[in-house]
């Protein structure tokens, strides 16, 4: 490879680096629906939320309309899931990476539909870059739009999925798996 090319190559991996962790273009607004209900909570509300228990005006109100308890929404917001980042990262680039990525789109997805691989794929990896940990509270972080939409009646489910992926990127499927990705 001749050093332009080389450089070249290093100077788009920093841009996407740059790009893709810049908070500009991550999520700033999360919608979260519940049935018939829809609410936009800023991600820092949820944050606050999350690491504290403290619900911003907003929060309450849909909790008390939707009947969701607020401590069971947290502990499924900062839950965190163990996985090799590199691993993560290989799968979710592969035909079963499309199929576990379209589950958990159901869940997590841009606000207009469309791109959902691709925005899932970018939070989960940056989500398990910094620390080998996914919580959907980090993914609704690192999502890369404006806004993301949480559907509330599947949300328990993706964390359960997230789960089963970090399961099986553990066990002998796993080794089987970063064999073939190599």
């Amino acid at each position: 490879m001749s050093v332009s090319l080389a450089r070249q190559i290093s100077i788009g991996l920093g841009a996407a680096i740059i790009f893709a962790s810049s908070p500009a273009f991550s999520a700033e607004q999360v919608v979260l629906k519940y049935r018939v209900l829809r609410e936009s909570v800023s991600v820092s509300e949820l944050t606050t939320f999350a690491n504290t228990g403290q619900a911003s005006p907003d929060l309450q109100t849909y909790f008390r309309l939707s009947r969701q308890n607020p401590e069971a929404v947290r502990q499924t917001l900062t839950r965190q899931v163990s996985v090799n980042p590199v691993l993560l990262d290989r799968v979710l680039n592969s035909p079963l990476g499309n199929g576990i990525l379209d589950q958990l789109g159901q869940a997590i997805q841009t606000p207009r539909g469309g791109a959902e691989r691709q925005a899932l794929r970018a939070a989960l990896t940056l989500s398990a870059s910094d620390d080998g940990k996914v919580s959907i509270l980090e993914i609704l972080q690192k999502y890369p739009t404006q806004e993301v939409v949480v559907d509330g009646d599947r949300v328990e489910g993706t964390y359960r999925q997230l789960n089963q992926l970090a399961e099986r990127l553990r066990n002998p499927l796993g080794n089987i798996l970063s064999r073939i990705f190599r």
